[in-house]
This record gives structure tokens, sequence and C-alpha cells, in this order.
């Protein structure tokens, strides 16, 4: 089923809020990238980044030898491979990736089950997916934006991962409303 996304017909202007929220976010990501290279991208490591678009992704953040390969929908992003994630192409190797990173897409797919069904496909035996999702954050671009994940979902989502970590970002004074979360879970030998 194709989805036609809501166009607004006047740009929409972020409140304070969701600006000091994206703030937040993008800082959290940032100290995500830190950790996960510093953990899991040592010693010549493969690794994909799913869709980093305007941002640099994990790249800044890791050593010389890591091997950086992406994936993104966007046929004019230069990725790696172009691939969707809820269908992925044939071209995308199977058990190639000792770490696979996809922060803030998950909400953009039609189906976020089939997408990290695909992502542990590309996993190898023992290898890391490192995810970020937002749960409090507004509605936003690449449309569709389609979904939120709460602590529950996540670990539904990752059924078929041993999980090692899901981490809050939480609202300042707002409990049980967090920003975003981050994941690591590993593939099950």
């Amino acid at each position: 089923m194709r989805m036609t996304p809501r166009r607004y017909a006047n740009p929409v202007t972020p409140s304070a809020m969701d600006n000091e929220h994206y703030g937040m976010l993008r800082d959290n990501i940032k100290e995500f990238y830190v950790d996960i290279s510093r953990r899991y991208c040592q010693g010549g490591v493969c690794i994909l980044d799913v869709a980093p678009e305007r941002h640099a992704g994990i790249q800044p953040h890791l050593p010389e030898d890591a091997k950086l390969e992406t994936l993104d929908l966007d046929a004019a992003s230069n990725a790696t491979y172009i691939a969707d994630l809820c269908s992925p192409d044939a071209l995308v190797p199977a058990d190639r990736f000792d770490v696979v990173i996809c922060t803030e897409v998950l909400e953009h797919t039609l189906n976020p089950f089939a997408a990290v069904g695909t992502l542990r496909k590309l996993l190898r035996p023992g290898g890391r997916l490192c995810l970020s999702t937002p749960f409090n954050f507004r509605i936003h671009g690449p449309l569709p934006d389609c979904w939120r994940f709460t602590e529950h979902g996540l670990r539904a989502l990752l059924i078929e991962f041993d999980i090692e970590d899901i981490k809050p970002l939480d609202t300042p004074d707002r409990p049980l409303m967090p920003i975003q979360y981050t994941s690591i879970a590993r593939k099950r030998l």
C-alpha cells in the first residue's frame, strides 16, 4: 500500500520547545555515535549507516581503518546501496556488516517490522544494530513520518535480537515522555 503524505500549505514554524528538543536529540545522537565508534567500530569492522542524509552520520567519529558503507532510499543520495528497507533490493548483501547504524529512520518506514527484519539480515551473526527512534518529537521530514516508538514497542521490534541497551532521552519536567530512545541490539549467533 502506497501512502500519500499530507502536504502542508504553509511552512510550519517549529516551536521553541521543538527547537530545544531537536538540539537535545542531535546532541544525544552525536554522543551515541561516539559511544558506538568506541565500543564496536575498532579493528577494521564493516559498518552500514542507513540514510545519513544531510548529517554526516557516524563517519566523523570512526577510526581510519573502519569500512563504512551507506544505504538510502533516495537515488540522488550517492549511497553505496539504494534500497527500501521494507522491500530490500537483492544487491544489498546479507551477513555483511559488523555494525548497522539506523538513526531517526524507522519512523519514516511504512513497515518498521519489515525494516528491522532487513537490518537483521544485513548483520553478521553477533553484529550490532544501533538505533535511535523518536517518541516525543514533532512530525518531520522526509515525509511520510508514520510512527513513534516506546521502550515496549522497541522490545517487540527487536524480539529476534539480544537487546543490550535501550536508553531514553528524557523530556525535561515530563516523566515517561522521552524525546527519543537509543538502542543497541546484538544479532544472535
